[in-house]
């Protein structure tokens, strides 16, 4: 008997739903042991957490919207983009490898904990972790941020391969 199920399918659910819940949990642990405290450094100050509320996008872009044209196009944009990536990916499970099942799983993780922060916590999304060394430092940001940057990178390294394969 055939499986009902795909397991392309399976892999990118499961794995989707691990990596919101891993988001969610650690957005909720910095609420509750970072929020109204100083910075806590790490290895000589190359990682820090800090609690910040978000309501711009990445590196606070768009945080001066007015709430209405943020809710559209931060939080219904892209939520419609995730639907759209969710339906791609159900109905051409077959043809995508599992390595890109997984990159796909990523983006989609990412972006829905970073949705579900500005449906839930009025456009807020909590930031926490920072990298750098001495001046040079990435922006504040969160788990989810981490699985969409990872996904988009492994995609556009994917498809520079395949561009690569033709020429």
């Amino acid at each position: 008997m055939k499986s009902i199920i795909n397991p392309r399918i399976l892999l990118f659910c499961a794995l989707s739903l691990s990596l919101i819940s891993w988001d969610r949990a650690s957005k909720d642990l910095a609420k509750k042991y970072l929020r109204d405290m100083p910075a806590r450094t790490f290895f000589h100050d190359s990682f820090r957490l800090e609690y910040v509320e978000n309501t711009g996008a990445a590196m606070s872009l768009g945080e001066a919207l007015n709430p209405h044209l943020s809710f559209w196009l931060l939080g219904m944009l892209p939520l419609a983009i995730l639907l759209a990536l969710f339906a791609y990916v159900i109905v051409r499970a077959r043809c995508i490898r599992p390595r890109k099942i997984v990159a796909l799983s990523l983006i989609f993780a990412g972006g829905v904990g970073n949705i579900l922060d500005r449906l839930l916590f009025h456009r807020h999304v909590t930031d926490f972790m920072n990298v750098g060394l001495c001046s040079l430092r990435s922006g504040i940001f969160n788990f989810a941020d981490l699985w969409i940057t990872t996904g988009v990178v492994w995609v556009a390294v994917a498809s520079l391969k395949t561009v690569r394969s033709f020429v």
